[in-house]
């Protein structure tokens, strides 16, 4: 019997940047390979190669009917005898929210790390991440070697990723109120500082397990904090969120050094991961204090 394996599957509204096929993957921090299945469901025809003339735009056009982009991670490195086992996985893994997002981060994670390789195959700066959030669809399911190469399986569920209501996950959303702020950045009302998008893209790296990228950026971004941000609020907290950080400052420096000639040691990402986590609190805590 071909041993039978879990899956996350993830459909998304348009297309990816990447050609449908069978990608063979392996993280540096994971257990073993993973396969990511990428297929184009529904696509339209391809427009002609000439450019065609410019015409009239309808008041209120009918939307278009777009493809879907479906992306199965495939657990390949935690293969099951058979449909019973595979069925046991598959109960445990969606028995709660932890569960279900932890079997979901694993699968997105893989989506991700292909838009990045192609990223920097083509050297488009523009690729950007995708979350399951903005999946039209996601299940968590199971099948054989042949089902889910082709993206099918043998037992699927549905799963819900959104933030419910009263979690902990969707107070944080609503504490930080983005509607505000955007509307603020757009109209010229507030500036984004330089320290914010330098620690995003730290906090991107770091997720994605580029960890020495997070390090080099990380080490920019700390610089940048603690020159626009040392006191910009009369709070206890907020003060002793920057003089952790200072002292951290060195750690961080070492840690883009080592970076820069090959992968970070257990000490120096532990470093990272501190520090960057002390950088997102002060942010916070200006987010939520002077709205």
């Amino acid at each position: 019997m071909s041993p039978f394996f879990g899956f996350a599957q993830f459909d998304f509204a348009g297309t990816l940047p990447l050609a449908d096929g069978r990608y063979l993957a392996q993280r540096e921090d994971g257990d073993g390979d993973s396969v990511l299945v990428l297929q184009t469901l529904a696509a339209p025809p391809r427009p002609s190669r000439r450019r065609r003339k410019t015409r009239d735009a309808e008041a209120a056009p009918t939307p278009p009917e777009v493809p879907v982009a479906r992306a199965t991670a495939i657990r390949a490195f935690e293969p099951f005898e058979g449909p019973e086992e595979a069925a046991a996985w598959l109960a445990t893994a969606t028995a709660d929210e932890a569960s279900i997002d932890a079997v979901v981060a694993t699968g997105i994670a893989l989506v991700n790390d292909a838009l990045h390789a192609q990223a920097v195959a083509v050297a488009d700066p523009y690729l950007v991440a995708l979350t399951a959030e903005r999946a039209v669809a996601v299940r968590l399911g199971y099948g054989s070697g042949e089902q889910t190469a082709e993206g099918t399986f043998g037992e699927a569920r549905e799963v819900d990723v959104r933030a419910p209501a009263g979690s902990a996950r969707r107070r944080r959303q609503e504490e930080a109120r983005p509607q505000e702020r955007v509307a603020a950045l757009l109209r010229g009302r507030e500036r984004a500082d330089a320290c914010e998008t330098l620690l995003l893209r730290a906090r991107a790296d770091l997720d994605a397990g580029r960890r020495r990228e997070a390090a080099l950026q990380l080490r920019v971004g700390v610089e940048a904090l603690l020159v626009e941000l040392p006191d910009a609020l009369d709070d206890a907290d907020h003060g002793r969120d920057v003089e952790a950080l200072e002292g951290r400052r060195r750690a961080v420096e070492a840690a883009a050094e080592r970076a820069l000639r090959g992968d970070l040691a257990p000490d120096a990402e532990r470093s990272v991961r501190e520090a960057l986590e002390t950088a997102e609190r002060i942010l916070r805590r200006r987010r939520l204090l002077t709205e």
